[in-house]
């Protein structure tokens, strides 16, 4: 057993010391390794200390070398803008005749980018070359402006008068279509680059400004003639002619300003943008407009100093430009209320005349210091149905200006009362004012009619005669007038009871004659005097039963109805009355005496025996004279 053992000790003691010689040996090689490490590390600091300095100048190299490459881009870029003022400069200094109007707006546009450019960068030194590029775009744009100005002269050029295209019912000319795509274009490009190069806050482009003046002047020269007319026909040939519908020139003038107007918003429209409109048409209308003002004041000026005459041309003109502005507002609404307001001043002297009218009617028969002695009617009643007759004309604008003063209003003077908006309908409203101040109209007339005959006539049937006379007046010429329809309730009531009053005054004094036709009859005697008609009536019987005291008054009674009615005969045939007062009085007085007579003369006519000494007209004679008197 001892020997096994120690074999076997044996040989691990043989692996130990084979184990311990491999481990001197790995201690030698480490030794070696870290020997061979100290000496690299040794040389790599030598290596990078060598190297170190090359590596720092690669760096800054390339550092320097990126610099570089921006720098030379700056410079590009510095370059760029004097290259492109370069290019650009060729093309607009050529200007528009050797180039096409589309280029060199094209040319425009890409300067004005690059101005655009320069001044988003801020950079010092760029600012050379913004001012050339705003001296260049500048040149171009003037150079534009030119040619917008040019074609619109040219568009002027044609001597042009509206009154030519209203006589003839002819379409305003327009600016040709080839020229207004032109003027569009031009219009775009400028309006586009004004906010850029303009300093100042203002909303009126140049193309606006050239527009304006150039367009508006031709509109005016346009309108001149017509301004001139309406103020040359509202001269007077004759002081106390009332002014008629259509004398004057302002409706010509008002339709050729329509038509003006809207041919030039057309134009307006095709060039300029929707947000332009507006300013564009009231710049470019707003000189025929001051011209249209003036020309208005001028005849306001005339209707005032000829006020009694030709407010009548007040009325019409406010018709006119009232109906002028609604039709605008559907066509070109800018101008809408610029003519409606240039129509005030004649608008507050119309409202002013009704008053005064009024007025003209009380002291024209106040001042009258004699009336016609045969009766007959005064100028002043047909001077005022006339004025009445006339306004029928102008109901239009009339209803307007009476509902401003109110129902009433026409009596206190005119008032400072207006409304923006009045209305144009004729309306059952506004035709109920105008009854009202016709009515008041013929009130006045009528009642200080009666108060001056009362003063100047002594007797109340030459009273009674006058004022028949000129009731008839009234009447007539309401019944036939437009006034007749307007008037027709104040005709039933009001003017019926004036006719019964003047024909009441007037056969007061028939009471006389009729008077002696009474009698006396007495109903307690034996034979009472018959009544009733010649074939019931035996006048022989009737004389013959009176006393002598009772014949002596019958012929009496019959010798001063002679006198008495023969000379009321020969006084009516003295008054100067109108035919249909001659008529009418004719007949209420014969509707009053013949009876009478009749009766008087079945009973009594045996008095005389037929002698004809006391009994002076038969029963026929007697009717043929009363119809005489119609």
């Amino acid at each position: 057993m001892v020997g096994p053992r120690k074999g076997a000790f044996a040989e691990e003691s043989a692996e130990v010391e084979v184990l311990f010689a491999n481990m001197e040996k790995m201690k030698g090689l480490t030794k070696k390794i870290q020997a061979s490490k100290n000496r690299l590390e040794t040389s790599g600091k030598v290596v990078e200390e060598a190297i170190g300095p090359i590596y720092s100048n690669t760096q800054k190299l390339q550092i320097a070398n990126s610099n570089i490459d921006r720098v030379i881009e700056a410079i590009e870029r510095l370059r760029a803008p004097l290259d492109q003022t370069n290019r650009e400069e060729s093309i607009i200094k050529r200007g528009l005749k050797k180039t096409d109007l589309r280029d060199y707006i094209a040319s425009l546009d890409r300067t004005n980018l690059a101005l655009q450019d320069l001044r988003r960068t801020n950079i010092r030194s760029n600012q050379q070359a913004v001012r050339e590029l705003s001296d260049l775009v500048k040149y171009g744009t003037k150079q534009l402006e030119d040619a917008f100005r040019d074609i619109l002269r040219d568009s002027c050029r044609q001597t042009f008068d509206a009154l030519e295209y209203v006589a003839k019912n002819n379409p305003f000319p327009l600016i040709a279509e080839d020229k207004l795509s032109t003027l569009r274009l031009i219009n775009t490009h400028i309006s586009n680059s004004f906010t850029q190069i303009s300093q100042t806050d203002t909303r009126e482009t140049p193309t606006q400004r050239i527009y304006a003046e150039t367009r508006g002047d031709y509109l005016t020269n346009a309108l001149r003639n017509l301004s001139t007319a309406s103020v040359s026909t509202a001269r007077k040939l004759t002081a106390d002619a009332l002014y008629k519908p259509g004398q004057n020139g302002i409706s010509t003038y008002a339709q050729g300003m329509e038509g003006l107007f809207v041919a030039e918003y057309d134009n307006i429209t095709a060039i300029f943008p929707r947000d332009e409109w507006t300013a564009v048409c009231n710049s470019t209308c707003g000189a025929p407009l001051g011209d249209f003002n003036k020309t208005l004041r001028e005849l306001n000026g005339h209707i005032q100093r000829n006020l009694m005459t030709d407010c009548f041309l007040g009325y019409e003109i406010v018709g006119i430009v009232t109906r002028l502005s609604i039709r605008l507002e559907q066509k070109v609404s800018a101008l809408k209320r610029p003519i409606y307001d240039s129509v005030k001043p004649i608008r507050e002297t119309s409202k002013a005349s009704l008053s005064k009218l009024l007025d003209d009617t009380r002291t024209r028969v106040q001042t009258l210091v004699a009336l016609p002695m045969d009766g007959a009617s005064v100028p002043v009643t047909t001077t005022t149905m006339t004025r009445l007759q006339e306004m029928t004309n102008y109901l239009e604008p009339l209803s307007s200006i009476l509902a401003s003063l109110g129902d009433g209003g026409w009596s206190s003077g005119p008032t400072n009362s207006s409304s923006s908006s009045l209305p144009m309908d004729v309306g059952p409203d506004a035709m109920k004012l105008f009854e009202h101040y016709a009515s008041d109209t013929v009130d006045t007339l009528i009642q200080n009619l009666e108060s001056k005959a009362k003063m100047l006539l002594k007797t109340k049937s030459l009273q009674g005669v006058f004022m028949s006379n000129n009731v008839a007046i009234v009447e007539r010429m309401i019944r036939s007038s437009e006034l007749a329809p307007l008037m027709e309730t104040y005709s039933q009531k009001k003017l019926e009871r004036w006719k019964k009053t003047s024909s009441a005054a007037y056969l007061d004094a028939w009471r006389e004659p009729s008077g002696h036709l009474l009698d006396v009859q007495y109903t307690n005697r034996k034979e009472r005097p018959h009544s009733g008609g010649a074939g019931t009536t035996d006048s022989v019987a009737i004389v013959k039963g009176l006393s002598s005291k009772d014949k002596d008054a019958i012929k009496e009674k019959f010798k001063s109805f002679n006198a008495s009615f023969d000379e009321l005969v020969a006084r009516h045939k003295t008054f100067k009355m109108e035919r249909e007062v001659r008529a009418h009085l004719g007949k209420e007085v014969q509707t009053i005496i013949e009876p009478l007579y009749g009766r008087f003369w079945d009973r009594y006519h045996e008095i005389d025996k037929g002698k004809g000494k006391y009994v002076k007209y038969s029963k026929v004679e007697l009717g043929q004279v009363l119809a005489g008197l119609s």
